[in-house]
Formats: structure tokens, C-alpha cells, sequence
């Protein structure tokens, strides 16, 4: 059976990826605090947790057993903060761009080198409405999840010719626990700033992170999964 790699799978986009593709992969999903719901997911699904800092490099080697195998790849983990850009620390700065853009392309990398010799395989980057519109307060965010859209559209081009396509999902506002330092009030501005006037599942993502494995005619995108917010 086929082996997909998903990172951070034990969170709310994350087990919605790690279900969607349970039934036809042999899944291989990193969490890092959230244990009792890896293990729950792992039961559910069959797939495989795996336990690691994706910005340390040395915890990184834990899923090189399952690199050569495989043949899609979503990097889904990632973290968040809201606090004024001029208070953010170095440590700060250093944290979130090791965790959301050095490690995606870190091991996308290591992944993508059996990939290609192999000329097969799929990868798909989660970045953020964010990335794409940038947001007050959460500017280091923003400008790591930015640069998940250049990577993938680089990338993208270098790999092409290998015949690995590299596409990736810019979500909107999607029911998760990421959100639950908004207020009912912020939550009641962002449907509103939403044409659709509500709030996404973690499915809604997973059904685009399927139409990229399976189109294999497109490569270099960013689709966003976000009830066209703008």
C-alpha cells in the first residue's frame, strides 16, 4: 500500500487529512502535545502516530523509516500566535518560522529525494488566508505562511520535470481549537467578512488536499478554502 506522511495529525485539519486518506494509504501522522488524541485517531484510522518537534531536526529522523515509501506528503503542522510584531521576541520570530516554514521545507526535501527517483509523488502544504492577505497581530504568521505559497510555487517548477506536483491550500476560518482565543464577537466579524457567512470545516480543507492528489494535472497552486474571504 501507498504511504502518506501528514504532519500534525492530531489536530482538527489535521485528523480530517489523516481520515480522509486512511482508507487508501497507509498513513504515517506526527503530533507533537496532543497524545490522547493521536492515540484515539490512530485506533479509529489504523494509521500510524508518530511523535516528534518537527523544528528539531534530530526528532525529524523519526520518520525516515517511512520517507522512501512514500508518495504523498502534506505538511499541515503549524502554530499560531497573536501578539503586536513590535513586542515579538527573537526566540519568537525563531519559533515560528523553524515550525511553520523550515521544517515544511526541511522535509518536504528529504521526502521529495525518493519522489523523484522514483518520478511519482504529491505534495500538498497547508498555509493560511493569512499567508495570502496577511493579518494585524499576527504578522510573523503571516509572513511564514507566505512564504509556504512561494516555496510551493518554486518547488513546484523545479519538480515538475520529475513529475511531482506540489500544490497548496490557503484556509479561511475553520472550526478548530486554533480559534479559541476569539471571542463570540471576533468569531461573528469573520463570518460576516465571509461571503458565505459562516465558519469551514476541517473537511472542507481535506476534500481540496484529495482534488490535488488526484488531479495530476495541476501543480504550482494555491487554492483557498475560504467561503471567499477577502
Amino acid at each position: 500500500m501507498k504511504t502518506a506522511i501528514i504532519t500534525g495529525g492530531s489536530g482538527a485539519i489535521g485528523s480530517a487529512l489523516v481520515r480522509e486518506f486512511a482508507s487508501d494509504y497507509r498513513v504515517v501522522f506526527t503530533y507533537l502535545n496532543n497524545g490522547s488524541a493521536a492515540e484515539i485517531l490512530a485506533e479509529e484510522t489504523d494509521a500510524v502516530p508518530v511523535r516528534c518537534d518537527l523544528s528539531d531536526r534530530d526528532q525529524m529522523h523519526a520518520l525516515d523509516p517511512y520517507m522512501r515509501d512514500c508518495t504523498l506528503l502534506i505538511n499541515n503542522a503549524g502554530i499560531s500566535q497573536i501578539k503586536l510584531f513590535g513586542d515579538t521576541t527573537d526566540e519568537e520570530l525563531h519559533r515560528m518560522t523553524d515550525t511553520d516554514l523550515v521544517s515544511v521545507m526541511r522535509l518536504t526535501r528529504d521526502v521529495t529525494r525518493e519522489m523523484i527517483r522514483r518520478k511519482n509523488g504529491c505534495v500538498v502544504n497547508i498555509s493560511s488566508v493569512w499567508g495570502v492577505y496577511g493579518a494585524s497581530c499576527e504578522v510573523a504568521y503571516s509572513a511564514a505562511k507566505a512564504g509556504i505559497i512561494g516555496f510551493t510555487k518554486a518547488l513546484a517548477k523545479e519538480l515538475g520535470p520529475s513529475g511531482i506536483r506540489v500544490n497548496c491550500i490557503a484556509p479561511g476560518v475553520i472550526e478548530s481549537p486554533m480559534n479559541g482565543h476569539l471571542t463570540e464577537e471576533e468569531m461573528r466579524e469573520l463570518k460576516d467578512a465571509t461571503p458565505l457567512m459562516r465558519i469551514g470545516k476541517p473537511e472542507h480543507v481535506a476534500h481540496a488536499a484529495r482534488f490535488f492528489e488526484q488531479n495530476d494535472f495541476t501543480t504550482g497552486q494555491t487554492l483557498g478554502v475560504d467561503g471567499g474571504f477577502c
